[in-house]
Formats: C-alpha cells, sequence, structure tokens
C-alpha cells in the first residue's frame, strides 16, 4: 500500500500561519551561525589554550555546553518547530489552533535560549549533559514545550483531513517523548536558589536518570523529530508517495520502542547493575539493526 500526500488547493494557502514558521526558520539560522561559531572558537582552545585568555567564562568547559545547546535546541529545535508548524497545517488542511500560543511558544522559546547562553558562561548549570539549565530556565523551555504540545494535538483534533499522515505521527512521538523527558528529569532537581539546585537522587540513580533523559532527548529531538521532515519533503521533492506505508509504520514503533531502551550504553562499567548495562547495549545493537 503506497501513501500519498494531497497538496490543499492553492486558494487555501493563505489561511495557514506561515509568519510563525517564517520566524522560527529566521531564528534556527542566526542561533545556528551562533551555535556553530562558538563550536569553532572552542575547538580552537584545544590547540590554542590561550585563546580563553583566562577567563573562566570563556573556559572550553564552559562554553562547551553553550555550543551542545545553541546547536541542539537553538538550532535544531527551531527548525522542527518551523517544520512542524508548517507540516501540521498543509497534512491537516487547516491553520494552527492558536496563533497565540504559537507566538507564545516562539519567544518563550528564544528566552530560554537567552537566558541559557547568558547562565552556562557565568557557572550557573546543573552540571548534567544537555540538561545544563537551571530550573528557571527548566520550567520556562517546558511550558514552551508544553504550549507547542498543546498547539500541535489541538491542530491534529480539528483536521479536515481523516488520515494522520506519517509524519504526524513522528511529530507526536517527539513531542510527547520530549515533554516527559523534561518533566521527570525536571522534578529530581530541588531548587535551593534561584540560580542552584541538586538532584533528589545520588550516585547510580542519578546517573540512570540523567542518561535516560540525554540519551532520548537527543535520539527523539535529533532522529525522530527529523525523520518526520524526510517523511514530508522527501516525497513533496520527488513527487512520489512513500514507497510503503506498511514499512513506515514498522519504521516508527520499532524506533519509537527501542530507542528509549538504549540509554545505559553510557554507563557501560560503571557501578549501575550488569543486567541493566547489558539491556541497553542489546537495545542498542537492535536499535542499529
Amino acid at each position: 500500500m503506497q501513501e500519498t500526500l494531497s497538496a490543499p488547493a492553492e486558494v487555501d494557502s493563505p489561511r495557514y500561519d506561515d509568519q510563525t514558521v517564517r520566524q522560527f526558520v529566521l531564528a534556527s539560522i542566526v542561533w545556528g551561525i551562533i551555535g556553530m561559531l562558538v563550536g569553532a572558537y572552542i575547538a580552537s582552545e584545544l590547540a590554542f589554550p590561550v585563546m580563553n585568555f583566562d577567563l573562566p567564562w570563556l573556559s572550553f568547559g564552559r562554553l562547551r555546553p553553550v555550543h551542545t545547546n545553541l546547536v541542539i535546541f537553538a538550532f535544531g529545535g527551531n527548525v522542527l518547530f518551523a517544520s512542524m508548524y508548517y507540516m501540521v497545517q498543509r497534512t491537516c488542511r487547516v491553520r494552527t489552533y492558536s496563533d497565540t500560543l504559537s507566538q507564545l511558544h516562539f519567544w518563550l522559546w528564544q528566552l530560554m535560549i537567552v537566558l541559557n547562553v547568558i547562565a552556562l558562561p557565568l557557572g550557573i548549570t546543573r552540571g548534567k549533559e544537555y540538561a545544563e539549565a537551571e530550573w528557571p530556565i527548566g520550567v520556562i523551555l517546558t511550558v514552551a514545550w508544553l504550549l507547542a504540545t498543546i498547539n500541535f494535538f489541538a491542530t491534529l483534533a480539528r483536521r479536515k483531513e481523516k488520515h494522520i499522515y506519517v509524519a504526524n505521527w513522528f511529530t507526536m512521538a517527539l513531542m510527547v517523548t520530549v515533554i516527559i523527558l523534561y518533566l521527570l528529569n525536571g522534578i529530581s532537581s530541588i531548587p535551593v536558589s534561584l540560580t542552584k539546585s541538586y538532584s533528589i537522587y545520588a550516585g547510580v540513580q542519578d546517573a540512570l536518570i540523567q542518561w535516560w533523559y540525554g540519551h532520548s532527548v537527543v535520539g527523539f529531538i535529533l532522529t525522530t523529530g527529523f525523520l518526520a521532515l524526510m517523511y514530508y519533503f522527501l516525497p513533496k521533492q520527488a513527487q512520489r508517495p512513500v514507497y510503503s506505508y506498511q514499512l513506515s509504520i514498522i519504521h516508527f514503533w520499532s524506533l519509537i520502542f527501542i530507542y528509549i531502551w538504549a540509554g545505559p550504553h553510557h554507563l557501560l562499567y560503571t557501578s549501575l547493575p550488569e543486567w541493566v548495562q547489558t539491556l541497553g547495549m542489546t537495545f542498542s545493537v537492535v536499535l542499529i539493526a
């Protein structure tokens, strides 16, 4: 069975909210340039350590998370949100549920990025990979993602196209899984001041929660989200339907089920129980297959 993505009539196009799409695209370009320049700068520090000028806020250790957060959440995140708003309107043949939610989402996401770029060089960090943002910034991030999730599902609920195109399935997985990751990883920290919090877990339990989050957030933002782009834009550019709808469904459920278990492979040869390490390795091998 082949799945086709029929294009809406040209007369319908003006009702779509493309302003939000353009805002996210522009933001992704700006943050992408900044993030990659920071990456080039800290790479140069490895070869020429003098480039940190003995300033703590220019040290590799503080700028490296600035680079990763900008590339993943600022550049990658804005790309995904631009494509999400673009695709869901056209595959559902309706305007986004709420322009207000779209704009709140956009500006809160940019605010989160700016605050993180300021805080991390100052040493305000949780010290966790991809979860460095301290709790006030984490709250803004979670609220922004929750608003996007509500807007996305509300748009799906009022769609005029009965069928849910496969790109939207991958986007659904992205939105739901990441909000769960943010919520559970966020509530694992207890704030003690405006700029400091401590994990409620200790030792290996804290490490396991962190890499359940860290591996999965990379997997669903940098894999699942971009697969949604592939399933929408590749058939559009090729002017051909998806080769096999059955394969896309198998692809979806296998990826969603397997990826979430692979986090323990970041903790091999640690005090993590051996059966958990084996589980993570096994699912990692299956994931490759």
